[in-house]
């Protein structure tokens, strides 16, 4: 990296609890998701442990899944998943690429197993259409 690195303005204490208190389930955009599709007469089960990814929803009767990705943990190409942290850059370059193959080799197994995957991220929940997913086109509600 050239030039100055910007230092944290936390202690590394500070700093650890904060990225603990980061959720990996029950999320804001994932409750908001999970509300809309309830409203919309979907029933689905949540992070089931026995499938490659832990899916956020599953929707077993339409053997469908879907992830709702945070934009920058899983480096979506919006304005907020392209942004480059100030430090530690090669850290978070490192694992948000970890992350985002890991998604593509669960995605794949899924599939292989006989699931769809849909993957909602967190910038398209503001105009995203619930009843627009393809979870079942002979889903009746």
């Amino acid at each position: 990296m050239t030039g100055k690195q910007a230092t944290d303005i936390f202690s590394p204490e500070k700093r650890s609890a904060i990225m603990r208190a980061v959720k990996s389930e029950n999320t804001k955009p994932e409750l908001t998701l999970r509300k809309a599709l309830f409203a919309l007469g979907y029933r689905y089960r949540l992070n089931k442990k026995d499938l490659p990814g832990k899916p956020d929803l599953v929707f077993p009767k339409h053997r469908c899944v879907v992830f709702v990705h945070g934009c920058f943990w899983h480096g979506h190409h919006c304005k907020r998943g392209s942004r480059t942290p100030k430090s530690n850059v090669d850290y978070w370059r490192r694992k948000i690429d970890r992350n985002r193959r890991r998604d593509q080799e669960n995605a794949l197994a899924l599939n292989e197993l006989g699931w769809r995957v849909i993957t909602v991220w967190e910038c398209e929940l503001a105009t995203l259409d619930p009843s627009a997913l393809p979870i079942a086109s002979d889903y009746s509600r």
